[in-house]
């Protein structure tokens, strides 16, 4: 079976370390630890691809990071999933939430967009909210700070030394829904 693992976020060295591109600091520690190497595909995506198992039971997963800014990364993602014929149900979204604390993760299927472009622009391009998201917590900000200018900035210095274990249970939880499926992943990581 063959999965998609989005990591959504902003293309550019300038995005890179921001807590809207947590998605994407995911989807790199994946290919990390499984020694995927990125390419470029023509879809307007970078993509890296793994097994996760072993033997005949052996998924495949392709993680994928879009070329386009964050409101437009339906098109591209849609795309890749055409090319590979993967279905909506076989799509994992990973990306930040303001309404759940910094590094907590919480996984579900389908829902709305609560105000995130990235999910309203895939929801939008495949014409469902069918899918699987990993919310990863990045808290709400402090005081009147604008939520727009909140989500482009780095992490707190405080927050950095706790952002490898956090990025590290993403991606368990990521390899979770798939080897376990979603009950038993949110029993694990929904804490």
């Amino acid at each position: 079976m063959l999965w998609l693992v989005v990591g959504l976020g902003n293309p550019g060295p300038e995005y890179e370390a921001t807590r809207h591109n947590i998605g994407q600091l995911v989807v790199d520690q994946l290919a990390k630890s499984h020694s995927a190497k990125w390419s470029s595909h023509k879809s307007r995506c970078d993509i890296a691809e793994f097994k996760l198992g072993v033997g005949l039971d052996a998924a495949s997963v392709i993680v994928v990071k879009s070329k386009s800014y964050m409101n437009e990364s339906g098109g591209p993602v849609k795309a890749l999933a055409n090319f590979y014929k993967v279905e909506v149900s076989n799509l994992i979204v990973l990306h930040d939430e303001l309404d759940i604390p910094f590094a907590t993760i919480r996984s579900k299927l389908a829902g709305g967009d609560n105000g995130h472009n990235g999910l309203k622009s895939l929801t939008s391009a495949f014409g469902s909210s069918h899918y699987l998201r990993v919310r990863m917590g990045i808290g709400r900000p402090p005081g009147q700070q604008d939520p727009a200018d909140f989500v482009l900035k780095q992490f707190a210095s405080t927050e950095k030394k706790e952002l490898p274990e956090f990025i590290m249970r993403g991606a368990d939880c990521v390899e979770s829904l798939i080897t376990y499926g979603l009950e038993r992943t949110q029993s694990a990581f929904n804490s």
